[in-house]
């Protein structure tokens, strides 16, 4: 399929811009730029309350945002959100908008963190983060008006990464219980050699080299990414898992991850629900107020969870 016209527009702007390309880049200097990649979301939608927590984790406190649409009703239902930038360049605000977007079509409260980056704070600070968070949710949840017993995680990117790892660790330690998880254009496995790294290697955003710049600043010279924390493809199973909506892109060089790691999801006996959009490029969520078919894959996730949330 070719390019979404949307999606090359955006392309040809991007390389208009000029400006080094990401593995030239160091860390801060990345943040500045992607940061510009904002406004591709749309405008922010109103919710119901915004509040702003702070979550004792191993490192110190993990600022938590809590985002709660009009019609959750009480107790609601929760996803934890975790914002994808290769563990590197992106933050709590840079997914706002579509944190937004999610609470008020799932209908449900997002929940959002800031969990230590890489490279200052190398695997496994943000794996801990997270699971810190995720407890304190299940912990916490019910005094602020959340349900414990409907939990989903969801996450693009890296932060799709994260979310797969959230739902092996919660799996492992018996809790806490989630009823879904959303996997948008994940990373799974560190080893990057599927036919996607070089089909999509270059000329669509996100490139194979980017790819490598990330895992090496979020893994250094010593991290070791056959870990299924860091790879969770590399999980001996993934049996017992909750149900999972994976969506990839066709012109992303994570398409692979994506697809195999539903693949290996369902060989095990956990309902899945596959999504491939074609004509885009890697990570629609974060473009969806510019690319039609990017709004489509939100609108997925949301009534993905929105059943996930009936169910449970």
């Amino acid at each position: 399929m070719p390019l979404e016209p949307e999606v090359e527009a955006i392309l040809k702007q991007l390389e208009g811009a000029g400006g080094p390309p990401l593995p030239e880049m160091t860390p801060e200097v990345a943040r500045e730029a992607f940061a510009g990649m904002l406004p591709l979301q749309g405008l922010p939608e109103a919710v119901a309350a915004v509040e702003d927590h702070a979550v004792p984790g191993p490192g110190g406190n993990v600022p938590v945002r809590v985002y709660r649409p009009e019609n959750a009703g009480q107790p609601s239902p929760v996803v934890f959100l975790i914002h994808g930038g290769g563990w590197v360049i992106m933050d709590i605000a840079s997914h706002d908008p579509l944190c937004r977007a999610l609470a008020n079509e799932a209908g449900c409260t997002v929940v959002a963190a800031d969990y230590r980056r890489a490279p200052e704070a190398r695997f496994p600070a943000a794996v801990d983060d997270c699971y810190a968070v995720l407890q304190w949710i299940a912990r916490e949840g019910a005094a602020t008006g959340i349900d414990p017993e409907r939990i989903a995680v969801a996450g693009d990117s890296a932060g799709g990464n994260l979310a797969a790892v959230m739902a092996l660790l919660a799996r492992s330690n018996g809790g806490p219980g989630l009823v879904g998880q959303v996997l948008h254009c994940p990373a799974t496995d560190s080893a990057s050699d599927t036919n996607s790294y070089s089909d999509n290697a270059d000329g669509y955003m996100l490139t194979a080299d980017s790819m490598e710049w990330f895992w090496g600043h979020y893994l250094g010279t010593d991290g070791d990414g056959s870990k299924p924390d860091a790879s969770p493809l590399r999980a001996r199973t993934l049996a017992g898992l909750p149900p999972a909506l994976v969506q990839t892109a066709e012109f992303d060089p994570l398409l692979d991850d994506g697809r195999v790691y539903a693949d290996r999801l369902r060989e095990d006996g956990v309902p899945v629900t596959y999504t491939e959009y074609s004509g885009m490029v890697h990570d629609p969520w974060l473009m969806f107020g510019a690319v039609p078919k990017a709004r489509l894959a939100v609108d997925e996730a949301a009534k993905f969870l929105g059943q996930c949330f009936a169910n449970g």
